[in-house]
This record gives structure tokens, C-alpha cells and sequence, in this order.
């Protein structure tokens, strides 16, 4: 009689196994880094740059130090005034109003649709003012915003767009025609983060910014590089913030493996689908009709005040699962204002007490999918 397998303990993202399977490759890449001593802006950065944009089919790929970085730097090539308006989700990490705040811009807040969670092109048309300058849709938990209606409205209006792509590198976007496009190259720019748990992740910290336009690139070069094109000489305002040559090495490895990972965080959804449809009270993420899906995040939505129980329940038998977003960002003491008060993102602060993320892996094996799924059946079959 065969001795069962011990599983695995399950993470939300497990790095360390993941790193395995490219252990030899990294390991050289970080070695030859390091024997070559060109770590900041080296040839690694110059190639990452080049197959990211083939990869993306845009023309510009510009690495820079982290996702935060990106979204700013974004906002000073676009040359935003401060007491310019910029209007984006509250239903998103902090990161994409933090610098808003600090350029001294407004940002406005408007609601996210109840399926996808991303931002609705209705409200965006509704928050517009004469002082609106730039919507920045967040691709939240691995698909597309309606980019669609919102370039429409963008280009109605003649306002810029900056997509923050952090969580949705590699997903597809369909145009009403059938064209497909890149999420994060719609828009005037994107951006991405490459931190250690997104879909392309690092090691360290790094982000990128990506645009088609041959200006906007020039000026995002020279906000990278402390609004400089030439050294000692100074054009504008910039900051220090570019991609070092280790991390680059690392990112041009699993660049070469995105579309697997795609595949494989697919294949762990449709598991978690299969297992959670038809459930009373909990609903398994909804698929835009316009994007692919790359699930950063695998997000049920569990009704009836139950979500911080099935957590727990989830917890006691060793299944990590997080809240991404407890508290939405116009909520926050941070940007609390008189024209956000609670009540104004009906939607938003709703699914705020509904949402609960699962472990969402390249690495999730059947053995612990099982496991996890089990482990919530038994929770609603228990507390009918």
C-alpha cells in the first residue's frame, strides 16, 4: 500500500517553488550580472526593455525602480498641474491615489462594476469637471477595464489616460471590431510593478512604463533619470528611479515563461469554478466579455456578512486567503474628503465586507487544490 504524498504547505504565491523550476537559468543570469559589474541601466535593462515591448507590441518599454514610481513618473511626463483632477477607483490598492496625493493633485473617486470590480465608464462620465485631466483605470486582480468606452470618453472629453497594469500583464483586450491589444498599451501610457508576487515579478523591487508615443517616451526617459537627457544637464523636475541590471535578468527569464504561468493560474481558476458554481451566497469571479483573465487574484464575493468566517474556517486548516480591499482608498484617513463621504461608492464599499482572495499560483498542484476546495464546500455545507 502506497504512503499518500504529503502536501505542500499552500501559500498565496509560492516564489520559493517557482524559483525551482528556473533555478539554473537565474542563477547564471545573476551571476553574469555580477561578473559584468554593470548594474544600473546594463545591457540586461536594454534587452528586458526590447522583448517586454515585443512582447507587449508597443513601441516603448522604459523600466524604472517600482509600480509606484510608474504611476508618478506617468503623471510628471503628462506635465499634471497640481489642483488638476484626476479620476480613478477607490477599489484598488493605495499606491494608484498615493501619488496623486503627492503631486498635489485631486483625485476623484468613482464606483467599480459589481462583477469585474473594475472602474465603470458611466461614473468616470459623471465625475468629470472642467478641471478633469486624466483617468487612470486600475486592471484590477488580472483583467481589462472597459478601455473601449473609456478611450471614448477620454478622447471626448481630451483627457489622458494612464492604465495601471499592475496586476493584468499579459491579458488580452477585444475591440468591438475583433482587434486585440495588450492590456496596458491602450492607453496615452501604462504602467506595471514587478514586484515579487505579481503575474512577472522580480526579486527586489521594479515597475515599467509603456507608451507608443515617441515624445511621451523621451520625457518619461528624462523624469527617470532626474529630468535629464544629458548627464549634468537638466530639463524639468525628475526622480531616480530606474530597474537595476540583476532584477532586469531575472524578468527577461520569466518574461519567457508568462504565458505558462497564464496558463497554469487558468487552470487553477477553472478548478476553483468548478468546484464553487452554484454554491447560495458565494460568487465565483465574473469574466469580462472584453478581456482574458490572468488572475493575479482569484476573488469570490461571499454574501450574507459570512466572508470573515469562511476566512477563518479557510485559516484553521492551513489555507492562507486575504482581503484585497478592506478599507477602499476614499475611506481611508488619508484621502477622506467631504465630497467622497461614506455612502458615495455604493458599490465599492459593499464588496469591500463580500470580497475574499484564495491562493493563486503558477505552483498550486492538485493535491492542494483539493484541499482548498473541499475545505469551503465544507464551510457552506456546514453553515447553510
Amino acid at each position: 500500500m502506497e504512503t499518500p504524498t504529503r502536501m505542500r504547505p499552500i501559500q498565496m504565491v509560492d516564489l520559493v517553488a517557482q524559483y525551482h523550476r528556473i533555478k539554473d537559468e537565474v542563477d547564471a543570469a545573476v551571476i553574469r550580472v555580477m561578473e559584468s559589474a554593470a548594474f544600473i541601466n546594463g545591457p540586461e535593462v536594454k534587452e528586458l526593455e526590447k522583448e517586454l515591448g515585443a512582447y507587449l507590441g508597443v513601441k516603448h518599454a522604459i523600466g524604472c525602480a517600482n509600480g509606484t514610481d510608474a504611476l508618478q513618473i506617468a503623471m510628471m511626463a503628462l506635465d499634471l498641474k497640481p489642483g488638476d483632477e484626476v479620476i480613478t477607483a477607490s477599489f484598488t490598492f493605495v499606491a494608484t491615489v498615493e501619488v496623486i496625493g503627492l503631486l498635489g493633485l485631486t483625485p476623484v473617486f468613482a464606483d467599480v462594476k459589481p462583477g469585474t470590480f473594475n472602474i465603470d465608464p458611466e461614473d468616470i462620465r459623471r465625475k468629470i469637471t472642467p478641471k478633469t485631466k486624466a483617468i487612470v483605470p486600475v486592471h484590477l486582480f488580472g483583467q481589462s477595464a472597459d478601455m473601449e468606452a473609456i478611450m471614448a470618453i477620454a478622447q471626448e472629453h481630451g483627457l489622458y489616460v494612464i492604465e495601471d497594469n499592475c496586476q493584468a500583464i499579459g491579458s488580452d483586450y477585444t475591440f468591438g471590431d475583433g482587434s486585440k491589444r495588450k492590456a496596458g498599451t491602450i492607453g496615452h501610457i501604462g504602467t506595471t510593478s514587478f514586484f515579487p508576487s505579481k503575474n512577472l515579478g522580480c526579486y527586489g523591487d521594479g515597475g515599467a512604463l509603456f507608451t507608443n508615443d515617441e515624445e511621451l517616451a523621451k520625457r518619461i526617459r528624462r523624469v527617470c533619470n532626474h529630468g535629464s537627457d544629458v548627464r549634468y544637464y537638466h530639463e524639468v523636475v525628475g526622480v531616480n528611479s530606474r530597474l537595476d541590471s540583476i532584477q532586469a535578468a531575472i524578468l527577461r527569464i520569466k518574461l519567457r515563461q508568462l504565458d505558462a504561468y497564464a496558463e497554469a493560474r487558468n487552470r487553477a481558476a477553472s478548478a476553483y469554478d468548478q468546484a464553487f458554481r452554484g454554491i447560495p451566497g458565494l460568487s465565483i469571479p465574473e469574466r469580462s466579455g472584453s478581456s482574458s483573465h490572468v488572475f493575479h487574484q482569484y476573488t469570490l464575493k461571499v454574501a450574507q456578512g459570512r466572508r470573515d468566517a469562511l476566512k477563518k474556517h479557510l485559516e484553521d486548516s492551513g489555507i492562507p486567503a486575504m482581503i484585497y480591499y478592506p478599507v477602499p482608498c476614499h475611506l481611508q484617513n488619508a484621502y477622506k474628503s467631504a465630497r467622497f463621504a461614506e455612502g458615495s461608492l455604493p458599490v465599492t464599499e459593499s464588496i469591500t465586507h463580500e470580497v475574499l482572495s484564495l491562493p493563486m499560483s503558477t505552483e498550486l498542484d492538485e493535491q492542494q487544490l483539493n484541499h482548498i476546495t473541499s475545505t469551503v464546500r465544507s464551510f457552506f455545507q456546514t453553515n447553510k
